[in-house]
This record gives C-alpha cells, structure tokens and sequence, in this order.
C-alpha cells in the first residue's frame, strides 16, 4: 500500500523566545515491509538541521532556532510503501537488546488493579504470542473508541484508572501489562492510515516474542499493525518516542496545533 503522509506542526508562543532546541523523531525508516520512497521536512523559519540517529535506532533530526521567535511551523510531507506482516517487524535496526525493554519507568509501572486484570491473559495458558493477543484483545474491549489525543503524560497505572484513556495511554498500558509479566515491551510513535485521511498521530506496542522478535499489537483496535500502520519510533514509554520534544529559552507560554493527514494513493507501485 502506498500512503502519502503530511504532518504540519504549528508553535505560537505568547512572548518571543530567545532560542529553541528540538528532537524530531519524524521520519520513518526503511524495513522489510516498509519502505520510505520520499521524505522531507520544511520549517517556516531559519533554522539548522542536523540528521541522526539515537540509542534506540531511531532516525531523528536536531533542529536549533535563535530567536526572536514568535512561532515556528514544522511539515513533514513523504510517500511510505507498506506490505502487510502481520505485526512481524522485520528488518529493523536494533542496536540495543530486547531484555532492555524490561527496564520500568515511571510512565510504565504496572499497578495492582493493571496486574490483576492482565493476569487472565499474560498469566494463562498457550504460547506467549497467543497470550499476548488475548492482552491486546482485552484492553480493546475494555477501552473502546480510545481516542487519539496529544500525550497526556500520565502513568500507566493512572490512565488504568481513567474512564477513557487515549490509545497512547492504552498503549502504555499494554507495555506495562507486557513488563510485569516478564515479556519485554515498548512503546511505538507513527501514523495510522483511517477513512476519511484526516487524523492524528498514533500510539501503540511491540512485545518480544522468542521465535518471532518484535511483534507489533494496537490494544486501542485489538489488532496487530498492518499495511495501514507507518513506523516511526520507538522508546520504552511515551516520552521516549514523542515525535517533538526539546526546550526553549524563554519567557511565557505556548500554544500547539498539529494537522495530519494521511491518505492512500491510487497506485500502490
């Protein structure tokens, strides 16, 4: 499937900012089943750019702005061709090893309530891939329609408790589930094609699986990623795959606006 992806970010800041300094885990990278024809990113003011890629693997791109700054408006446009896996991620770049995943964060730590409800899935009989879409299966039934919202932040065991998490929240909840049963876990940021191609960016999970590696799981859908599903970056929570994060020098506060679309041409060759 070809998917055409524009990604528009707008900042306005109440006062003008002196300097900026942002990560941008924007732009995908090359697998077996994903392939990036084309990629680009445009800003609406000076600024340097500098292509890398971090401890996770993840390309990513340093963008430094001196001020007066006003506002900054970031688009990311490109073309990604994807083939279905069926959640096998195959051909990624993996410089660290799965038994890091494990590691608990703040934003990750599983509570009582969370255990108690994965036991029935992660702690039951059949094979550890079996298992883990009986997890993915039951967040979906419980946290229907989750919607895809701006990070909120909060600890997976707080959004566990909410009545209606986002899917980034319920993606952390899927790894916090998947790491208090000893199965290694992380966090994925990227696209999700839908009808209508307006949207927002999407959140959900990979979990080890010995036979298999990394297997990716949407518990805000209930299924596993497919050709529909463009893969940016991962992190062991939220944070740590945020498509923007950095800081600014500064007085004042900010306002964001982001714009997403992402449609499927006509032609997939």
């Amino acid at each position: 499937m070809r998917l055409a992806i524009e990604h528009h970010t707008q900042y306005r800041f109440s006062e003008p900012q002196s300097r900026l300094v942002q990560m941008l885990r924007l732009t995908p990278s090359d697998t077996v089943d994903q392939t990036v024809l084309s990629w680009r990113i445009d800003v609406d003011c000076d600024v340097r750019l500098r292509d890398a890629v971090d401890g996770f693997g993840n390309k990513v791109t340093m963008l430094y702005a001196e001020g007066p700054i006003a506002g900054i408006a970031i688009t990311v446009a490109g073309q990604v061709l994807t083939t279905e896996s069926n959640g096998v991620v195959r051909g990624s770049h993996e410089p660290l090893p799965e038994g890091l995943f494990l590691r608990t964060t703040p934003r990750t730590e599983a509570s009582d309530a969370l255990v108690a409800f994965a036991r029935p899935a992660l702690g039951g009989e059949g094979a550890a891939l079996d298992r883990l879409h009986r997890w993915n299966r039951a967040l979906a039934k419980r946290f229907s329609g989750a919607p895809d919202l701006p990070d909120s932040g909060v600890p997976a065991a707080q959004a566990f408790a909410a009545p209606r998490p986002s899917s980034r929240d319920v993606a952390q909840i899927f790894v916090a589930g998947a790491r208090a049963f000893d199965v290694p876990a992380r966090y994925v940021s990227g696209y999700r094609q839908s009808e209508g191609g307006s949207c927002a960016p999407h959140g959900w999970a990979e979990a080890w699986v010995g036979d298999l590696g990394w297997v990716g799981f949407d518990p805000s859908a209930g299924i596993s990623p497919d050709e529909h599903y463009v893969r940016v970056a991962v992190g062991v929570d939220a944070s740590g795959a945020a498509s923007i994060a950095g800081s600014r020098l500064g007085q004042g506060g900010e306002e964001m606006q982001v714009d997403l679309h992402v449609d499927r041409l006509g032609s997939d060759a």
